[in-house]
């Protein structure tokens, strides 16, 4: 239903709302990406992510995250398994050591998904 107001310039009843025509991503579609933009709302995940993308082939060992971020390793591991599991990076163990690798793909759909936000729909 479509709410009208008056218009004082033909004293006209306006319609005030535009329905809505376009629809909505699915509710597990949302759900994916606010679990994805929460994984990037910490600042020390946004950190650590950019600090994997930095180093070579985008490919870090946790034992390179730690002093850059003067925290401990285990904080580390907490950090990147959460990444991890939102798909931005991947987890390679060789040894006692994690190997994280960037995921751009990961990075490249969530700025589809918002640029997608910006652009109207008809």
């Amino acid at each position: 239903m479509t709410t009208t107001l008056p218009d004082p310039a033909n004293d006209q009843q306006a319609p005030c709302c535009t329905p809505v025509t376009a629809v909505a991503s699915r509710p597990a579609g949302s759900r994916d990406l606010a679990r994805k933009l929460k994984a990037l709302s910490d600042p020390t995940r946004l950190q650590l992510l950019q600090l994997v993308a930095a180093h070579p082939g985008g490919r870090a060992c946790v034992c390179d995250l730690t002093e850059p971020l003067g925290v401990t390793q285990p904080t580390v591991s907490h950090h990147m398994k959460l990444l991890a599991e939102s798909g931005f990076v991947t987890r390679e163990q060789q040894g006692k050591w994690a190997y994280y690798t960037i995921m751009p793909e990961a990075l490249s759909d969530l700025g589809h998904h918002l640029d997608a936000l910006s652009r109207p729909r008809g």
